[in-house]
């Protein structure tokens, strides 16, 4: 398995993903470091949007992501994989099915549900291990919803907010789709069509899903 590989979806050798990696080409920063401040620089500079997905292969290129101002748990996941691997710093993407219980008067209305899927996140190989990080919910956004936004050292899995700040059930994880070396866009398509077959049946034929 090649977890430092520049592929069409983690193109880290273009010219937006470099703009972004350019500040943590730094000796004097760990891979640790640049791991988690690469972490927090991608979860709050592009604001999670669960209502806009492309059906286009082409939309899931991490140099495309770049250029946008949001994007959903998968955008961000594959944005932060392209810019470690940039960096040399082994990453691949890991998939799930959650489900949210706070705010998601909206998500059930869009979705018929409040389960999301595929839910994206990142693994990172750092000191040896592989550890887990989901750069999705910005800290705006968590703060609208009284939930600490969700932080990464570079040594534990980071993966969720389970509880709010009231001890409310926030997040759960439903099911593990496990780890890919390369993003699986087929699979990504077919669990869609699956999980919100009336959702896609209604957009087919379109670039994107606009909820």
């Amino acid at each position: 398995m090649d977890y430092l590989a520049s592929t069409y979806f983690f193109d880290y050798k273009a010219e937006e993903i470099q703009e972004l990696i350019k500040e943590f080409k730094n000796d004097t920063l760990t891979a640790k470091e640049k791991a988690v401040q690469l972490y927090i620089k991608i979860r709050d500079n592009w604001r999670y949007d669960p209502y806009n997905i492309s059906l286009l292969k082409n939309g899931y290129i991490a140099s495309s992501i770049a250029k946008k101002t949001k994007g959903h748990c998968v955008d961000k996941s594959i944005l932060l994989i392209a810019c470690l691997r940039g960096l040399g710093i082994p990453a691949r993407i890991h998939l799930a099915k959650v489900k949210n219980h706070i705010g998601v008067e909206r998500l059930t209305e869009k979705f018929g549900t409040n389960e999301l899927t595929p839910h994206g996140m990142v693994n990172i190989y750092l000191n040896e291990k592989w550890v887990k990080a989901s750069p999705a919910f910005n800290a705006s956004l968590c703060r609208k919803c009284n939930v600490s936004p969700l932080e990464f050292d570079g040594e534990n899995d980071s993966i969720f907010q389970e509880y709010n700040n009231e001890g409310n059930v926030f997040m759960e994880y439903l099911e593990d789709y496990g780890h890919f070396e390369d993003l699986p866009i087929d699979f990504i398509f077919n669990n869609m069509k699956e999980h919100y077959p009336q959702i896609v049946e209604k957009y087919q034929g379109l670039d994107a899903i606009k909820l």
